[in-house]
């Protein structure tokens, strides 16, 4: 297992977390047994944005013999009252909601406390004004939720409430198709997705990814926007090199599932290479550094695509930046222009020339 540390918070985080979408398919033993093989193979981070709510025993049995060694992410306005998944904005709705959850869990504390499902400028509106936010600062304020959160797809409405709330992790749909505008949730443009992994990085605000796989169509050539598949490894991948993302959370519901997903971190390089994408991305997206490291290895030893990153984050106001950057044993001035970057790249950058401004802007 590979950690990272939320920058906000301190926690260590596994890169692998585990989401919700099927758990609730699989029946009870198989469920316990799945979550406590994702936890014995080192996740500790696990979203609770279930589809039922019979989910949430399952969890109880799995890890309260563990509760101090993971992580829970819980919803304010993910409602369960009917069995199945509801959205609401209501206080008191919440509050049960919220008490139900905590009785299954076996616990009496939420590690993240999110802001749940704000697309629309409207909806951030709404869960004011209804006081689901003032309830969920309430319980900050009194131990019981320790960080702040936010679920949305909405680029916009992301940054918005950025600017208003005090969020420490960020829950968004992070994967080739939504980045190139391809799917139901492809929402924002390639540079309005980029402002949110950039200001996450710069402000230390973690990413949790959900939706890896586009719902399993990016798995499958039939259903892939692009036609043709990818595999989750690469879906990861990808996932894992946007700035900002501290964990990826997809779906399981069997305990072959978690090893599948487990195994990434035994998968080799090719395995996880996700260049592929450079042949349909669209054009506002040819020509920018995706920090995929296709081009490697580069024959000086330069990481060309940790020097973009450190690049791309400081000019979007990242005060650390600079400081990674110089930190490095080789930077851009190091580059003795020989085109190798150049011919490997899927996506047509010029990094021969990039190497030159990343240069001359750190000085």
């Amino acid at each position: 297992m590979e950690y990272r540390i939320n920058k906000r918070t301190g926690d260590r985080i596994s890169t692998l977390g585990f989401g919700t979408s099927y758990i609730a398919q699989a029946n009870e033993a198989d469920a316990v047994a799945t979550i406590r093989r994702a936890y014995e193979g080192g996740v500790n981070y696990f979203d609770l944005a279930t589809a039922e709510g019979k989910t949430f025993p399952y969890f109880g049995a799995a890890l309260a013999d563990v509760r101090k060694n993971v992580m829970y992410q819980v919803h304010f306005g993910a409602d369960y009252h009917t069995g199945t998944y509801g959205w609401t904005t209501d206080e008191e709705a919440i509050k049960r909601s919220i008490d139900w959850q905590l009785t299954r869990l076996h616990t009496d504390y939420i590690d993240y406390g999110f802001i749940h499902c704000i697309d629309e400028l409207s909806d951030w509106q709404e869960y004011q004004d209804n006081g689901a936010y003032a309830y969920l600062l309430q319980l900050k304020q009194q131990g019981v939720v320790r960080h702040i959160g936010l679920s949305s797809h909405t680029p916009s409405t992301i940054q918005r409430v950025l600017d208003e709330a005090p969020v420490d992790m960020l829950m968004f749909s992070v994967n080739p198709g939504y980045d190139y505008q391809k799917g139901e949730y492809a929402k924002g443009s390639v540079e309005e997705r980029t402002a949110i992994y950039r200001r996450c990085e710069a402000e230390g605000i973690g990413i949790a990814v959900m939706k890896p796989f586009s719902g399993g169509q990016l798995l499958d050539a039939s259903l892939s926007p692009f036609g043709q598949a990818l595999t989750q490894y690469q879906c990861m991948q990808y996932a894992l090199d946007r700035p900002g993302v501290i964990t990826v959370l997809p779906g399981m519901s069997s305990v072959e599932q978690a090893e599948h997903l487990l195994g990434f971190f035994c998968a080799s390089e090719p395995e996880r290479d996700y260049s592929v994408i450079g042949s349909f991305s669209p054009a506002d997206a040819v020509g920018k550094c995706v920090y995929c490291n296709h081009c490697k290895p580069c024959p000086v030893g330069i990481d060309v695509g940790l020097v973009n990153k450190y690049y791309d984050l400081a000019r979007n106001g990242d005060s650390m930046a600079a400081e990674h950057y110089h930190g490095l044993e080789l930077g851009a001035g190091d580059c003795i222009q020989c085109g190798h970057c150049n011919s490997r790249c899927p996506f047509q950058v010029d990094q021969m020339a990039r190497m030159q401004e990343i240069a001359s802007y750190f000085g």
